[in-house]
């Protein structure tokens, strides 16, 4: 018996109406970007791995897909490597390229191979899939995709303050109440580490208070000791901890703490005055917080950080998230080119909607109309009348096979077909169709105007 085939965990097939749901929240984020103004771009899936290698840190280079060199892959290991059977040095021997790991890097590649095209200030988006070798879980998939929207070229404040709003506008048109929209300034970590006597460790201070969420105050105070991270260090870190109250009192909290730290009292200035903005400019269906324990793991950010919470009472983790970084562009030669951008989570936010119900009606990947075949010279008549609804923009189809009437309505009503029309001998002769409404189950003989004003 042949082995029934199956596919990589991590990744998924998508039905119809799955593909069709997608869509309404790309098209739905889609919309809201461009009417910011953002222009759309597209990158390869794979990039050369030393545009990927180095600029997630260590826990996303171990998550990034390598993919070996085509032919004989291992010529180039000599074998001493070989025999070492060390993967860190034969990987680059025998795999040059990389599924890309998120669209951010590739992005920045993008503007420095092609500065003398662009307008700048730029502002991009990209939805294309990115892949991570990471464990499987719910809300977490090897192949997902991301939605960005990105501004390169300025280092404005207003930018972040657009980006907040630009979430808000995509969960207002998917009705999805209740998102909190959490923010954080790198400048404001990188004054903590230094006020705490561990500017040398800021890499392993933000990626262990990163997984505050996930394994508790416990968990980063143990991983943080893991890291060398001193006890001393740790018992400053308590105010931060215990932070609670609004955005006024945690900016309060953060000036005493780090009074004494020149980039620091950046990174205040610039979250206060972010903060105050959106105070001004009220959000319609999001919550913006300050958190000062999100740190966001990678490297390369060094302004404002995001991320976005579901709805409470959903069991989902961040559906969204960003930042600001002032010298992506620089590990690829082109410095000074400050950027800030957001990406939006496709799969989480789709299963969020999901388990809340929030996908409207009208979202359906459904023919609205099924003709019933009775034969060639009923099916030509039948097919006359298609191509007008067609031109309508009315989903219509034709039964292929003269079958059974009862084989033919199984057919429409397996497939949730709302209407059904018959066009036998007599309605030909009349000029007429017969339309069936599949739920009430009342037919009635309308001509070819009527059909398509009831059809609408």
């Amino acid at each position: 018996m042949a082995q029934k085939p199956s596919i990589p965990k991590g990744t998924r097939d998508f039905s119809p109406e799955e593909v069709v749901r997608r869509n309404y929240i790309m098209d739905t984020i889609k919309s809201c970007f461009t009417s910011y103004g953002f222009q759309p771009i597209e990158t390869p899936s794979f990039e050369n791995s030393d545009t990927l290698m180095g600029k997630y840190g260590e826990e996303g280079d171990r998550l990034i897909f390598k993919i070996l060199n085509s032919g004989d892959f291992l010529r180039k290991v000599d074998e001493k490597t070989y025999a070492e059977k060390d993967s860190g040095k034969m990987t680059p021997k025998i795999s040059e390229k990389a599924l890309r790991y998120d669209l951010t890097v590739p992005f920045a590649r993008y503007v420095v191979q092609h500065q003398n095209e662009i307008t700048f200030p730029f502002k991009r988006y990209q939805m294309q899939p990115v892949w991570r070798a990471d464990r499987p879980q719910k809300g977490r998939f090897r192949e997902f995709y991301q939605c960005d929207a990105d501004v390169v070229g300025s280092d404005s404040l207003w930018q972040e303050v657009e980006l907040i709003q630009l979430y808000d506008a995509v969960f207002t048109q998917l009705n999805l109440k209740g998102t909190t929209i959490k923010i954080n300034n790198r400048k404001i970590l990188s004054g903590i580490a230094e006020v705490i006597g561990e500017a040398d460790k800021l890499i392993d201070f933000t990626v262990a208070l990163d997984k505050l969420d996930k394994i508790g105050e416990e968990g980063v105070k143990k991983e943080m000791r893991e890291k060398g991270i001193s006890e001393t260090a740790i018992e400053k870190l308590e105010p931060l901890f215990a932070a609670t109250g609004n955005g006024s009192k945690k900016l309060q909290m953060l000036n005493e703490l780090l009074q004494d730290s020149e980039v620091g009292q950046k990174g205040i200035q610039e979250l206060a005055f972010v903060v105050a903005a959106i105070g001004n400019l009220p959000l319609k269906t999001a919550t913006l917080e300050l958190d000062v324990t999100l740190a966001r793991g990678l490297n390369y950010y060094t302004g404002a950080i995001f991320e976005v919470a579901a709805p409470e009472g959903v069991s989902m983790g961040s559906i969204g998230g960003g930042g600001r970084y002032d010298d992506l562009t620089g590990i690829f030669g082109l410095k000074n080119m400050s950027g800030v951008g957001i990406s939006f989570g496709l799969d989480r936010i789709y299963l969020v909607l999901e388990e809340l119900g929030l996908f409207p009606e009208t979202v359906s990947a459904n023919t609205k109309v099924l003709f019933i075949n009775f034969g060639d010279k009923e099916a030509l008549y039948a097919m006359q009348a298609i191509s007008k609804l067609r031109k309508e923009q009315i989903p219509a189809e034709l039964y292929p096979d003269s079958a059974k009437m009862g084989k033919q309505m199984g057919y429409a009503d397996k497939r949730d077909i709302a209407y059904t029309v018959l066009a036998g001998t007599s309605e030909m002769e009349a000029g007429t169709y017969t339309l069936k409404n599949m739920k009430t189950g009342e037919q009635e003989a309308v001509g070819i105007e009527d059909l398509i004003n009831r059809l609408k």
